[in-house]
């Protein structure tokens, strides 16, 4: 297999966290204490996620002989990931968790995406540049939005509730 710069490797790092995040809204969408509103957010999220691998992808398949290599590397980091939200997210969890845990992921995301950007400010890759100016404000927001419906789930909680 192809060896992978460091900027190529980012590239596979977010299409791997784009992937990951599709199940992670899908598996927050299934627990217990969900509102509409909320559910309506983590599906406009997984919509995105699944745009940012898509764009992310031909972009990959634009360095010649690498987006196999490329998306090994995102398949790896997937892996890693939906492992975090295994150990994380267990029977017992509920919305709140969930969000807590999407507020984690997509400041994680939020830092990929940055990186992936500085590293292209030497390289000067324009479908880097057109990917990182689209994804970034998306990212940003979700990270926003999982932590304003933290911050709403835990609102409704009984603080002297066992939990």
């Amino acid at each position: 297999m192809a060896e992978l710069t460091n900027l190529e490797s980012k590239l596979g790092e977010v299409i791997g966290l784009a992937m990951a995040a599709q199940g992670a809204t899908d598996k927050v969408s299934k627990l217990d204490d969900l509102d509409d509103g909320l559910e309506q957010e983590l599906d406009r999220m997984r919509s995105e996620a699944k745009e940012a691998e898509e764009r992310a992808t031909e972009v990959a398949a634009s360095f010649e002989g690498k987006k196999t290599a490329i998306l090994e590397e995102a398949r790896e980091v997937k892996q890693k990931a939906t492992g975090m939200m295994q150990d994380y997210l267990d029977r017992t969890s509920d919305a709140l968790d969930g969000f807590e845990f999407l507020t984690m992921a997509e400041a994680g995301e939020v830092g990929h995406w940055r990186v992936l950007g500085k590293l292209n400010e030497s390289a000067g890759e324009s479908g880097i540049s057109e990917l990182v100016e689209w994804a970034l404000p998306i990212q940003e927001r979700h990270f926003a939005d999982g932590k304003d419906g933290s911050l709403k789930l835990a609102g409704e909680k009984d603080p002297y509730e066992e939990s």
